[in-house]
């Protein structure tokens, strides 16, 4: 569900090292198929019968039981700030935001600083690789694809909690990802369904998005996101990444 918005005439010529470009869009095509069968009718279901509000208060609860992961990841890239800043952020929405539902912590001005493994790669020097698109997963590189494999073991809630309340992040994560595709249907239908090249076009969106995210954090700056994603609902807190993955712990 990654990678839907309409790129600049520049990001659409723009070379990529895409390698598997020929097993890329058969995987593409599956992922396409699978949301005209099952993504899109579900997620407009949702959008239409769950109240907005609920539909926040589920998001909220999935990130907030991720933060433990972003603590993490910030520690791995000396990132102590960001660390101390997320670990508050849980404290706060565990506790006075009734177990993550409500999103506390931004609404007494402390923002979330969301990463992941991949981006902790990237801080340790490893190279981007060839993209990649990956069932259901949909757009990703080499790097990011190692790094989702190791975010499934750097959740500490995960060695912590019991079965089956370790899984509730995730789920409330993935219900979350599918109320996007509801809410925002007519636009990521115009990228699928309607473009020359829907292939072409996640993967330019998808990597020019992350390449400015991964600069970004080096940079420390404040600008708009030229590639901001046309699934982000309007989040509880003005740092969510609609792009993040509703599978991570």
């Amino acid at each position: 569900m990654a990678g839907c918005a309409r790129p600049s005439p520049e990001a659409a010529t723009q070379q990529y090292f895409d390698p598997y470009e020929a097993r890329n869009r058969k995987i593409h095509a599956f992922n396409k198929g699978l949301d005209k069968a099952v993504l899109r009718p579900v997620g407009v279901a949702y959008a239409t019968v769950v109240p907005e509000e609920f539909a926040t208060l589920v998001q909220n609860f999935g990130e907030n039981l991720a933060t433990p992961a972003d603590v993490v990841n910030d520690v791995l890239q000396f990132r102590l700030k960001d660390a101390f800043i997320n670990t508050v952020r849980f404290t706060m929405n565990s506790t006075i935001g009734v177990g993550g539902l409500i999103d506390a912590a931004t609404l007494w001005g402390i923002p979330a600083r969301d990463t992941d493994f991949g981006e902790t790669l990237y801080v340790w020097g490893v190279q981007e690789g060839a993209y990649m698109e990956l069932p259901i997963r949909g757009p990703s590189t080499e790097r990011d694809t190692a790094g989702r494999i190791v975010d499934f073991f750097t959740n500490p809630l995960s060695y912590i909690l019991p079965s089956p309340e370790k899984s509730y992040g995730t789920e409330a994560r993935v219900v979350s990802a599918i109320g996007y595709r509801g809410r925002y249907a007519d636009t990521v239908d115009s990228v699928l369904y309607d473009s020359a090249d829907s292939y072409a076009q996640s993967r330019s969106i998808y990597l020019q998005r992350r390449h400015y995210k991964l600069g970004d954090i080096n940079t420390g700056s404040a600008a708009e996101d030229p590639y901001a994603d046309p699934y982000g609902a309007p989040a509880s807190n003005s740092s969510d990444d609609p792009y993040g993955d509703p599978y991570a712990e």
